[in-house]
């Protein structure tokens, strides 16, 4: 793809058009992680990176007639502990760009420099390349929008990162975009899982191998923070759904038992989990019978003599539920119809 050439930077679109904005249409079509979507499209989130926890909140927190010193302190105290990280530098130039960007349309570009001169004169030469750097990456994002659309996953993710090294340069990228990448290699790692043999505990204690080797030092809080959503991805795994099914109940219990004690869950909530497993068993045997009585009165009843009879059906079997699975059937949905998924439904 060739470098589109430079232009005023007041012709780039107003609004906050800013990194995720940039980054979610990027990640494949189809994946099964809202989260990791999530994570790509927050590349630059300050929650997601341990320096990055100083750069938490919004400048525009401060209000429309916050003054320059009041801004500058803002700037100093949420970013200046790491500023020599291009992915920190990022960070404030996303939030900059957001709040001048509707201020002042016309001469954003300038109100974000002087303000970064202001508070971080020593690092303005970089911090002001990296402004324009982004804008450049913008731009192209924006112009090759439906070209990598177009394109297949791989092939999509190398033409952004060719387009990010050329740019930033291939550390600052990396260093930029880490969640990104670690989020990526998760999703390989989670795809290895899946496709390989084995019980679901040599999944599991594959699963969190794969979380050590890509978080290292800090998997243990990884796993702390994100526990639904490790446990969520993993018993999303095909393979891991089939092995449950063809367990019986009590080795079923023990295996989810075994994953969530796994990941860290306390007793307290494992217990929790158990309960709830067990409310979703009956509901799901309950609605089994439902489905087997609501196929015999559709071979015998029709119309408004079959509403009636369902209608006693359902609330026979879901009691105080009745009226939400009779509102759901009107619209077309037959929840009991849907697979099972043990531990998520």
């Amino acid at each position: 793809m060739k470098r589109p050439s430079r232009v005023a930077a007041g012709a780039v679109a107003a609004g906050t058009a800013v990194l995720a904005s940039l980054l979610l249409f990027l990640w494949p079509r189809g994946s099964s992680s809202p989260a990791l979507a999530a994570a790509v499209a927050g590349a630059a989130s300050a929650a997601t990176r341990p320096e990055g926890k100083a750069a938490r909140g919004e400048i525009g927190a401060l209000g429309p007639d916050a003054d320059r010193e009041k801004l500058v302190s803002y700037l100093r105290s949420h970013y200046g502990a790491h500023i020599r990280e291009p992915y920190i530098q990022i960070k404030m130039l996303e939030s900059l760009i957001g709040y001048f960007r509707v201020r002042d349309p016309e001469h954003w570009e300038q109100a974000v420099l002087d303000l970064v001169l202001a508070a971080f004169p020593d690092r303005y030469a970089e911090i002001a390349a990296n402004l324009h750097r982004w804008v450049d990456y913008e731009r192209w994002v924006a112009e090759h929008r439906s070209e990598l659309n177009g394109l297949g996953e791989e092939q999509r993710r190398a033409a952004v990162w060719e387009e990010r090294k050329r740019l930033f340069g291939d550390a600052a990228a990396r260093n930029i975009w880490a969640s990104e990448l670690k989020g990526q290699t998760f999703a390989d790692a989670l795809q290895a899982i899946d496709a390989q043999g084995g019980t679901v505990s040599r999944k599991l204690a594959q699963y969190k191998e794969s979380i050590e080797d890509i978080y290292q030092e800090r998997s243990d809080d990884f796993t702390q923070r994100r526990q639904q959503e490790l446990m969520d991805r993993f018993l999303d795994l095909e393979s891991v759904q089939k092995d449950l099914s063809a367990e019986s109940p009590e080795e079923r219990a023990r295996s989810l038992r075994e994953i969530r004690e796994g990941l860290g869950l306390s007793e307290e909530a494992i217990q929790r989990w158990a309960v709830l497993d067990g409310e979703r068993d009956a509901r799901w045997d309950a609605g089994a019978r439902y489905m087997q009585e609501r196929e015999a009165l559709a071979k015998q009843l029709s119309g408004a003599d079959l509403e009636a009879r369902l209608k006693e059906v359902r609330s026979r079997h879901f009691g105080a539920e009745a009226g939400v699975i009779e509102q759901e059937e009107q619209g077309g949905f037959f929840r009991f119809t849907s697979p099972r998924r043990w531990g998520r439904n």
